[in-house]
């Protein structure tokens, strides 16, 4: 029926965002203002915010929430740095309120939402993705610098590096580009200490704990080949023949994977090589009795080091 068609109209447009749909869209479908305060009433529109709606559904994910919050913010709002980086997997979560970059100056922040404005978001550093404005991997670690601590922006710049959505080149284009903006500092300071990309949270977590030990950096999945076989170490220091393996639970915790550790540690003993294991609970709980394992090992410190994990 023709009735029918304006509806259908927002149900198609709605599946490529996420089922979040504004006002203007509802009415390019065809709803006019009273349809649309009607379907509303009816339940067959949720208001999320001002203006903008779920099709169907009170139930939002985590994508529905940034799509509504950008487009509550108008036409040319986009992501901001914390939403962008969960939506770039370069966080596990996010919690809290949807942080916006908006350019309408009567943007404001509201239940839900927190506006950001950047001078230096151009078009060219945005993607379209779901019907709204998402900033590219890049910049969203150049502008995540100015808001986040220094440890939360490594753990990021190592996803992205690792999930290959960036690169050490590009991220130093991008801290030129931005100059002496807050943030910044502490982005060239990852980038010429240990911006070096890790597989996992744990690997993450070890890495830190070993640098801030004073430890020399190591070869962080560096393959080696042992009588035919290619095996790729977590962390190794080459001269001391010194290997550290981080054992998730996700990973290592079923019989089947901890027979292929054994199998694999054997093999890299056999060859020479000094093998640590370490633990989620050891990296978190027990950093100081780790750490003491390191230095047994042969694991060799920075000369201008000092112990900075708290015992």
């Amino acid at each position: 029926m023709a009735d029918d068609q304006p509806g259908r109209r927002a149900i198609a447009l709605a599946s490529g965002q996420e089922g979040i749909v504004d006002v203007d869209e509802l009415r390019e479908c065809g709803f006019s203002t009273d349809a649309i305060s009607r379907k509303a009433r009816s339940g067959w529109l949720h208001r999320v915010h001002q203006g903008v709606y779920a099709v169907g559904t009170t139930n939002l994910s985590r994508d529905a929430r940034f799509v509504a919050a950008v487009k509550a913010c108008g036409p040319h709002a986009a992501l901001g740095p914390l939403a962008s980086a969960a939506y770039w997997n370069f966080f596990d979560r996010l919690e809290g309120d949807v942080d916006v970059f908006a350019r309408h100056t009567r943007s404001r922040s509201r239940p839900g939402i927190r506006v950001r404005r950047s001078s230096l978001l151009q078009r060219r550093d945005l993607v379209e993705r779901s019907g709204i404005l998402v900033p590219k991997p890049t910049f969203t670690l150049a502008a995540l610098a100015a808001i986040v601590h220094a440890g939360t922006l490594r753990r990021a710049i190592r996803r992205a590096l690792s999930l290959q959505r960036t690169s050490l080149p590009d991220l130093l284009r991008m801290a030129d580009r931005f100059g002496s903006s807050r943030g910044i500092r502490a982005l060239r300071g990852v980038l010429a200490g240990d911006a070096v990309p890790t597989r996992s949270e744990l690997e993450d977590t070890v890495l830190a704990l070993i640098l801030d030990a004073g430890f020399e950096q190591p070869d962080v999945n560096q393959s080696l080949t042992i009588g035919g076989r290619t095996v790729i170490p977590d962390f190794r220091w080459p001269a001391e023949r010194l290997i550290v393996e981080a054992d998730g639970a996700k990973w290592h915790d079923n019989p089947i994977a901890r027979a292929d550790d054994l199998r694999r540690q054997a093999l890299l003993e056999a060859h020479g090589e000094t093998v640590l294991r370490i633990s989620w609970r050891e990296a978190t709980l027990e950093r100081a009795a780790f750490v003491a394992r390191l230095a047994t090992a042969g694991g060799s410190r920075r000369d201008d080091s000092s112990w900075r994990i708290a015992r």
